[in-house]
């Protein structure tokens, strides 16, 4: 009895497979890319400073020149060194805002041209 019982499973397990094999379909959606409603990046307004060269035949008229105004004669220095490389910095930090904006205008240009595109591919969907 076990071995017809043990017949019959693997009869249905052979022909169960063997009935055919099922096809998948796949398919994709395209989905349209979102705009960009980011604004361009405002210019910085920065506050005006007031640079005063202090040297060794000034000094004392800028400080009195100072305490006349109410100011306290408080200096922060940099060697003529120093001033050469925060002028390289800030060459660096410009280079830097200008490569981001030039990065941003073209991201802007990728999403309006292909907006462009599939607006002349499919009139009817706008």
């Amino acid at each position: 009895m076990n071995k017809i019982i043990l017949i019959l499973v693997t009869a249905i397990l052979l022909t169960g497979c063997a009935i055919g094999e099922r096809k998948i379909k796949v398919f994709s959606v395209e989905e349209p890319r979102q705009k960009l409603e980011h604004p361009m990046p405002t210019p910085l307004e920065l506050e005006k400073l007031q640079w005063i060269i202090i040297h060794s035949d000034n000094a004392d008229e800028v400080f009195a020149k100072m305490e006349k105004e109410g100011l306290d004669p408080v200096i922060f220095g940099l060697s003529d060194k120093d001033y050469e490389l925060l002028a390289k910095n800030f060459a660096q930090i410009r280079a830097k805002l200008q490569e981001t904006n030039t990065l941003l205008e073209e991201y802007k240009k990728y999403y309006e041209d292909y907006e462009k595109e599939t607006a002349s591919e499919n009139p009817t969907k706008q």
